[in-house]
């Protein structure tokens, strides 16, 4: 593999500290609309008067079926929902690419998202990351994860890519992801796509 491109480039001045919520986001589905939903409560509860910083991961991987959206694409992905009636209010999206060396992970992304902070997180090795590094890690553990995992969300996505009926494809796809969110994806055609990048799906997140 080649070498990835630090793309984009950090901030001059990163957000303050807040209550990260890290993901690929490869689409925004439902299991993360119930992550954001919780955080959103658990901030009127326990930190009020803190900002949602919601980190999209691997901002310079190129296209494949693990990875067929751009971190642009998204971003527009979830400010669709959040402008759908949503109540996600004093929230921040930022942007991170992947470096493939977890060990300097957090200080890397901290360039981008800020910190340290509170980490919002159902992922058990990105809260263990978080943790040594002097975050306060919230864990909140997702009911039917299995069913929003994000390959699979992806593979059914492909095989519906190529369906010309988009109210076959809003009732399919949205056992899993929020109609704002496939909306916007048929509006750019961006389930198409997915019929051509001729992979296996992987049973990976």
């Amino acid at each position: 593999m080649s070498e990835l491109q630090l793309s984009p480039k950090p901030p001059e001045n990163p957000p303050m500290s807040g209550i990260v919520i890290l993901g690929r986001f490869q689409p925004f589905h439902k299991g993360h609309e119930l992550l954001i939903t919780a955080a959103i409560e658990w901030r009127h509860e326990k930190s009020p008067g803190s900002k949602i910083i919601l980190a999209i991961g691997s901002s310079n991987r190129p296209e494949t079926l693990r990875n067929p959206w751009s971190a642009e694409e998204r971003r527009a992905m979830i400010e669709a929902w959040a402008e759908s009636g949503e109540k996600l209010e004093d929230f921040q999206i930022v942007t991170i690419p992947d470096i493939d060396d977890p060990p300097n992970w957090v200080s890397h992304a901290e360039r981008y998202h800020g910190g340290p902070g509170t980490l919002f997180t159902s992922d058990s090795e990105t809260a263990e990351l978080y943790s040594k590094s002097g975050w306060d890690v919230v864990n909140a553990p997702l009911e039917n994860r299995g069913k929003y995992e994000g390959w699979r969300v992806r593979e059914t996505s492909r095989m519906m890519s190529t369906i010309a009926d988009i109210g076959a494809v809003r009732e399919v796809l949205g056992a899993t992801m929020p109609l704002s969110v496939i909306d916007y994806l048929v509006r750019i055609d961006g389930l198409k796509r997915l019929a051509f990048l001729g992979e296996g799906g992987e049973p990976v997140g």
